[in-house]
């Protein structure tokens, strides 16, 4: 048996040449001296998704790909009168769309390493790449040994018990002895919860903790389901964009005030440079879902697919729910959402080029539970009235206006103010401007 617990990548090298090969699971066990199933779980969570097509045809992944004679759905394709299952960029938007998955990736090895159609298939391939493995493994490992990990649902169940008793001027270590069997946790961890202000209850709520002079920390942020993250990183967001290029990209982002308090968030249509911006009470997933929820009921299938078709979002918590941004309540597709690398906010450089807007009239450290959407409705509008000079001086609302039309402004609530009339300092929100 092998001496390392942990897969390194010279097993990680042996495992994608043996599945080239069409070896079993059971076999490539053997050479490395593990169980099979440490082979077929490591192959499971390190598949690579690629939309590619087979030799000299297009990637196309629809169940009516041979027998469809639909023609000019692409608004892109040149000639018109081609069929469009010739054509691998219409399935998002062609409503006859139905995907097909190769049956054979329901039984081991789960991947197409081996196959022997493999140069013919025009089917989305999953593979497995030893590099591709190895780095989010090693990523994986990074994350296990920093952040915050509890969900948001078990953090609102001990935010019920704990902050009720440090309210009534209970110490954190009188809570814990006597909640042992509901908290079930740690009271140094407890700790680091409130310092990091996942709980309602605050450090000026513990006398002797106000005193103490806090140790310096990188911070603690809250730990997300990596499995929502399968098929829709980075390399793969560039990889679908590239092969849909008629789709928008719409990039998503939060816009805090005060550790704990209140967020916003940006959503930044990148071809006109407009900005919508939503406050929420709490950075959570849930939140984001209802805007998300509102908008589609607000703007209708047709409008939402027409300006949110693909989604760009950092690696936040609260952007943890993707399916529930990605399909309507009936189970159809709206929409599709990737995800930036960790700590590289470059990639969606758009958005956060645009927040510096919001810092002229929100500054950091500003507490932006004291707005409210009326008054942040009001600044994103002298924002989006505001002149560019990569868009020719025209306004994002100009821009906006001539891609969809100005119906969908009046829907989103977005109005134009007179040039002159811009205000980009703090003086907008001055108390009782609630942008009427």
């Amino acid at each position: 048996m092998s001496k390392h617990k942990h897969l390194i990548f010279n097993d990680r090298t042996v495992i994608q040449i043996s599945l080239d090969d069409r070896k079993s699971f059971k076999e490539i066990g053997r050479i490395l001296g593990r169980d099979c199933s440490t082979i077929s779980k490591e192959v499971r969570n390190h598949i690579v998704y690629e939309r590619t097509g087979g030799y000299g045809r297009a990637f196309n992944d629809c169940r009516f790909r041979y027998t469809c004679d639909t023609t000019g759905v692409c608004v892109t394709c040149k000639n018109q009168n081609r069929s469009c299952k010739f054509c691998g960029r219409c399935i998002a938007i062609c409503p006859r769309y139905v995907k097909e998955i190769c049956p054979d990736l329901a039984n081991p090895p789960y991947v197409c390493n081996g196959c022997s159609r493999k140069q013919r298939c025009t089917l989305e391939k999953r593979v497995y790449k030893a590099i591709a493995a190895q780095k989010e493994y090693e990523q994986t490992l990074r994350e296990s040994r920093t952040g915050v990990n509890i969900n948001e649902a078990e953090l609102k169940r001990l935010d019920v018990i704990v902050t009720p008793l440090i309210k009534n001027g209970h110490s954190i270590h009188h809570i814990c002895s006597n909640n042992v069997s509901s908290i079930m946790i740690s009271e140094k961890t407890l700790y680091k919860y409130i310092s990091s202000g996942l709980l309602t209850a605050r450090n000026l709520d513990m006398p002797r903790k106000v005193r103490m002079k806090p140790r310096k920390s990188g911070g603690s942020v809250m730990k997300v389901d990596k499995a929502c993250r399968i098929g829709r990183c980075f390399e793969e967001f560039k990889t679908y964009s590239a092969q849909h290029p008629e789709l928008p990209v719409t990039e998503l982002d939060s816009v805090e005030g005060i550790r704990g308090g209140a967020v916003l968030l940006t959503i930044h249509f990148v071809r006109p440079k407009l900005q919508l911006a939503f406050l929420r009470q709490s950075n959570d997933s849930a939140s984001v879902t209802r805007i998300f929820e509102d908008l589609l009921q607000l703007l209708g299938i047709c409008d939402y697919r027409t300006i949110l078709p693909l989604l760009l979002a950092d690696n936040g918590s609260e952007f943890s729910d993707p399916k529930a941004i990605e399909f309507e309540y009936k189970g159809e597709r709206i929409s599709r959402l990737f995800y930036c690398d960790p700590s590289a906010p470059g990639q969606k450089g758009h958005c956060e080029n645009n927040h510096e807007f919001i810092r002229r009239i929100i500054p950091k450290g500003k507490d932006l539970g004291q707005y409210t959407q009326s008054q942040i409705n009001l600044a994103m509008n002298h924002i989006n009235s505001y002149g560019r000079p990569e868009l020719s001086n025209k306004s994002p609302y100009e821009m906006f206006a001539f891609l969809y039309g100005e119906e969908l402004l009046k829907k989103l609530g977005v109005v134009q103010i007179p040039r002159n009339q811009i205000i980009l300092t703090p003086k907008l929100l001055k108390t009782g401007n609630d942008g009427r």
